[in-house]
């Protein structure tokens, strides 16, 4: 069951050519332990720029470059739908309305502009950590920060009320909170990057996602009734980049 969930988490979060269908769909969205877990592949294969002999500057770009690879831009679009829905006048309905609505904004620009260049200065971060101590605090941070990112996604989908038919509610109403206890156990082997970089560091990055998450729920519960598709992906982009530079300034001054 986690095996097809995981699977199924990997054709839906990623692109990576992993096949799959129905099954492993219906597997995934029953199961927000794949969130994590596939955090671990994607943050893993991110990192891998990182402990190349390269400038700080080329291993950072490379990491942007390598991640949106693997992720596409699917998470980044849900970012800039909710950038518009945010700055949109009007009630709930008239979000809701901008937040359905295929063409991009001043607000969904600014969104995806400004998280973008915050993830940009925290992979300089890690690739500076990583040239620093060779192999081992950007790595170990950028898979924290990915995981942790992911488990945000996987509260989202526990914690949620649905805000209207489509993906979100897809996940949203297969799940419950009794589900984050087994995305909690899913990101304890990230602990054992630990000695990498130090245990407030993993922590921190780690946490980032799940804060990020009630930060999101409750502005979606607000203003649109739930949580869409497009929450959950938008989720995942802020609690990343948020997480690389927590995770980075907690390194540096502990």
């Amino acid at each position: 069951m986690v095996l097809s969930a995981v699977r199924g988490g990997l054709g839906f979060l990623t692109r990576l050519p992993v096949g799959g269908g129905e099954t492993e769909w219906d597997a995934f969205r029953r199961s927000p332990v794949a969130f994590p877990l596939v955090g671990y592949v994607v943050g893993g294969l991110a990192a891998l720029p990182l402990i190349a002999p390269l400038p700080v500057s080329t291993a950072a770009a490379l990491y942007l470059v390598v991640l949106y690879l693997v992720t596409g831009v699917t998470h980044a679009d849900g970012l800039a739908d909710l950038g518009d829905a945010a700055v949109v006048h009007g009630d709930d309905e008239r979000r809701m309305s901008v937040l359905k609505d295929s063409q991009t904004g001043v607000g969904g620009l600014l969104a995806l502009g400004l998280t973008l260049v915050v993830l940009a200065l925290g992979a300089l971060g890690l690739a500076g950590a990583a040239g620093r101590v060779a192999l081992t605090a950007g790595v170990a941070i950028a898979v924290a920060a990915e995981v942790g990112a992911k488990a945000g996604m996987a509260t989202l989908v526990c914690l949620g009320d649905p805000a209207h038919e489509g993906l979100g509610s897809a996940l949203v109403s297969e799940n419950g909170p009794l589900g984050l206890f087994r995305v909690a156990v899913a990101c304890l082997p990230a602990v054992a990057l630990a000695p990498l970089t130090g245990e407030a560091a993993v922590f921190t990055a780690l946490v980032c996602g799940p804060l990020v998450a009630l930060v999101v729920r409750s502005w979606g519960r607000n203003h649109l009734g739930g949580v869409s598709g497009d929450l959950i992906g938008a989720t995942n982009e802020l609690a990343r980049a948020t997480a690389i530079h927590v995770g980075v300034v907690t390194w540096t001054l502990l």
